[in-house]
């Protein structure tokens, strides 16, 4: 600790942070993120903290499913949805 560090950032930092392991990565795997992160400016745990923010911002396929499976409306088939889509296009 330099005496310009105050005691609480250092205490803050070292107690808020989450830290992922990841064992038996493939050597070629670990080589491709390595370069990967060496072209984006990055070190690889920059690139992988980053890969994590995008993978997490936004819903999975199914998360968005459940979602709207538990809303309340109405029930139609397929197949009553393109007559519907098709009688709307054919009065244009």
């Amino acid at each position: 600790m330099t005496a310009a560090t105050p005691f609480w950032r250092q205490w803050s930092y070292s107690e808020g942070v989450t830290t992922i392991q990841i064992k038996n990565v493939p050597d070629e795997a670990h080589a491709i993120l390595r370069q990967r992160a060496a072209s984006a400016g990055q070190s690889l745990q920059e690139y992988m903290l980053s890969w994590i923010e995008r993978a997490t911002s936004r819903p999975t396929v199914d998360e968005v499913l459940a979602r709207v499976g538990h809303r309340s409306g109405g029930h139609l088939s397929a197949d009553a949805v393109v007559q519907q889509l098709r009688h709307e296009r054919n009065e244009r």
